[in-house]
């Protein structure tokens, strides 16, 4: 996973529900953290691809991996570095080619 410098991210907070979100891009992948619907997702986008990182908002169960924010679970896992290494899988990219936003950061077990 690559590091995020200020200039290349950005957040922003919703002040409708309790929807937070936080944006990173690099290496032509747009990473976008938000947590709604009681859950943190951070979804990876690239070359019209989706995959996402899922964990309920609490941060005691597993990662989820999905094709997308709505989309079916696929995988889950412990460990921040395996979900990752499966959603860059997904997109057919490196893991470090992710960027991961600092919001994001600490999900996992």
């Amino acid at each position: 996973m690559s590091d995020t410098t200020p200039g290349g991210e950005t957040g922003a907070e919703s002040t409708e529900g309790e929807t937070e979100s936080t944006e990173a891009e690099a290496n032509g992948i747009a990473a976008r953290y938000e947590v709604a619907d009681g859950e943190r997702r951070l979804t990876f986008s690239t070359g019209g691809g989706e995959a996402t990182v899922a964990q309920n908002v609490e941060g005691y169960a597993m990662l989820k991996v999905r094709p997308g924010p709505a989309g079916d679970e696929l995988e889950r896992y412990y460990g921040f570095d395996m979900a990752l290494d499966h959603a860059a899988e997904l997109l057919g990219v490196a893991v470090n080619d992710l960027p991961v936003p600092d919001a994001a950061a600490d999900m996992g077990m």
